[in-house]
């Protein structure tokens, strides 16, 4: 398995919910795994129920097995000062320029420069080892952008190294790319079964092999259960109204304890049907479509009382189940 995972995906298929579950996925069996967010949104903090993330490396659960999984909100400025002090030697003057307000400066007009310092971090994370040599973190975990930015994010050093041609600069760009672009490095795609994410999964994958960026697989979220299959469906179709209230009826439904007639019932039933039906039919339109992309997939259900910490939990564990760490 690569020791960089990164999750991307359309807005609210969500990624940030794969990108911690496979973490914990990641960590189970006595493995250590960071997961890194990188849009400033807290979002990690929210799912583990912690305090929010400070930039620096905390230990936020615990998997099955005894593995851990710590957590990295990277905060841009801080890691301008980081790149500053550890090529420059800036000390004193990096903080000096933070509080003129350089660094923000640097990092607003300059959103390439921000990305750099973003892929730049979590690669050095995959990278550092101890003092004994052995690898700090098992694997590094990146709840990345969405799928529509972020090949131009995985891809900005290969743009900052042929600008740079020497220096420290064109160095740490090429030693980033020489990570993301290896098979160290895994992106993996989550999607839903409706047509605009699964296009916009399709789009992002072409975008990334284009790129040259190892595409891993697609993770098909929020799979809501078969309860008619074709063959109900096609039954549910031509039965007749009067066959269906018949059975209702015999089945004690809508009779007259219950203020009603099974009569009533039988539209309402035929109309959930229908629309069963129709979605049913468009979900497996976009199974098709992503079976076509020639990448694994893998499913997670919908939990329809949201995502909790046991629910994150259960969910790294069917990653597991799927081959996915």
């Amino acid at each position: 398995m690569s020791r960089l995972q990164v999750v991307s995906g359309k807005g609210g298929t969500g990624k940030t919910t794969v990108a911690a579950a496979l973490a914990l996925a990641l960590a189970t069996g006595g493995k250590r795994t960071l997961l890194v967010e990188v849009e400033g949104r807290q979002g990690i903090a929210q799912l583990f129920g912690t305090e929010p993330l400070p930039y620096e490396e905390r230990k936020i659960a615990v998997a099955p097995g005894g593995g851990e999984v710590h957590a990295l909100a990277i905060d841009p400025e801080l890691a301008l000062l980081d790149y500053l002090q550890m090529f420059y030697k800036l000390g004193g003057a990096g903080r000096a320029l933070k509080k003129l307000g350089a660094i923000d400066f640097a990092t607003t007009v300059a959103p390439g420069l921000r990305d750099v310092l973003l892929t730049g971090k979590a690669c050095e994370a995959v990278r550092r080892k101890d003092k004994a040599g052995r690898f700090v973190y098992d694997h590094v975990v990146m709840d990345a952008p969405p799928t529509g930015r972020v090949t131009r994010f995985l891809n900005v050093n290969d743009e900052v190294a042929g600008l740079a041609r020497v220096g420290p600069i064109h160095h740490q760009a090429q030693a980033v790319m020489g990570v993301l672009k290896s098979p160290q490095t895994q992106v993996h795609l989550v999607t839903l079964l409706e047509e605009m994410p699964v296009q916009e999964t399709a789009d992002g994958i072409a975008e990334l092999r284009a790129a040259d960026l190892p595409v891993g697989r697609v993770v098909v979220n929020m799979v809501r259960p078969v309860l008619l299959d074709g063959d109900d469906l096609e039954l549910a179709g031509s039965v007749s109204r009067t066959a269906v209230a018949r059975s209702l009826a015999a089945a004690g439904l809508g009779g007259a304890r219950r203020g009603g007639s099974a009569e009533a019932l039988v539209e309402p039933l035929l109309r959930e049907a229908g629309e069963y039906a129709e979605r049913y039919t468009l979900e497996r339109r976009q199974r098709e479509v992503l079976g076509g992309v020639g990448l694994p997939l893998a499913e997670l259900p919908l939990l329809t009382d949201g995502v909790d910490l046991a629910g994150l939990y259960g969910l790294a564990a069917l990653l597991r189940n799927q081959g996915v760490s």
